[in-house]
C-alpha cells in the first residue's frame, strides 16, 4: 500500500498530465495543496483544455516530489490496487464550509465499501441535508482523492460523476474498486427464476 506524507513549500500554481490505466489525468496544484484532479476526457486536449478552464493561471511543470506521490497513489488505484491519500494536503480555496466536511468524510471511505447520500448526511448531523449533499458531490474537483464516486444516491444508481470525471462513469470506477452496487443485476440475477412460494400447513 503506498503511503506519503506532506510538506507543501512550492511557490504558484502548476499543473501535470500523467499517464493511468484509464488513459491521461491531470492535476493541478498550489501553494495549499492539491486544487483539482482531472480524469480524462475523450481527447487529451480536451483535458488539458479542461484544466486551462479551471485553472488559467496554471503552468505546466515537472510536479514536486509530494504531487508525484498523489500521482503515484492515484495510477495505483485506477490499476486496482490499494492506495492511501488520506494525506494528501488539498487546497479548500472557496470550497463551502459544510462541503469540505462532505469532502473529508468521504476520504474515509474505503476502497471497494459505498454510502448512500442520506448516509453521509446522517453521519455529518444534517439528515435533512441529502441533496445538499448530492450537490457537493456533483462540484468534487479532487477526484480519487475524495473518492465521490463511492457515494450513491437515493435510488442506489451510479453514474453520475463530477464533471472533473471526465468520460470516466462512476459505475466503472466503482468496478475498478471492487465495489458492487445496489442497482447492480448480473446475468445470473436475471436469468434466475423465483422460487415459489412453499404451502403453509
Amino acid at each position: 500500500m503506498i503511503r506519503f506524507g506532506v510538506a507543501w513549500r512550492m511557490a504558484g500554481r502548476g499543473y501535470t498530465i500523467f499517464d493511468t490505466a484509464i488513459g491521461r489525468c491531470g492535476i493541478a496544484w498550489g501553494e495549499a495543496g492539491v486544487a483539482g484532479v482531472q480524469l480524462p476526457e475523450a481527447r487529451e486536449i480536451e483535458t488539458r483544455r479542461r484544466l486551462y478552464q479551471l485553472f488559467p493561471d496554471a503552468r505546466e511543470l515537472p510536479p514536486p516530489a509530494e504531487i508525484q506521490g498523489a500521482i503515484d497513489g492515484i495510477a495505483a488505484l485506477l490499476r486496482g490496487r490499494p492506495a492511501e491519500l488520506s494525506e494528501v494536503q488539498l487546497d479548500m480555496t472557496g470550497i463551502p464550509a459544510f462541503n469540505a466536511r462532505i469532502y473529508q468524510f468521504t476520504r474515509g471511505i474505503p476502497r471497494g465499501e459505498t454510502r448512500s447520500t442520506a448516509e453521509v448526511a446522517a453521519a455529518l448531523k444534517a439528515s435533512g441535508a441529502t441533496h445538499s449533499v448530492a450537490q457537493a458531490l456533483a462540484k468534487n474537483p479532487f477526484m480519487l482523492i475524495v473518492p465521490c464516486h463511492r457515494v450513491l444516491d437515493a435510488s442506489g444508481t451510479a453514474e453520475r460523476i463530477s464533471p472533473f470525471g471526465g468520460s470516466i462513469s462512476k459505475r466503472r470506477l466503482l468496478s475498478i474498486d471492487g465495489a458492487t452496487t445496489p442497482s447492480s443485476r448480473t446475468l445470473f440475477d436475471v436469468l434466475l427464476p423465483v422460487a415459489p412460494a412453499r404451502p403453509q400447513g
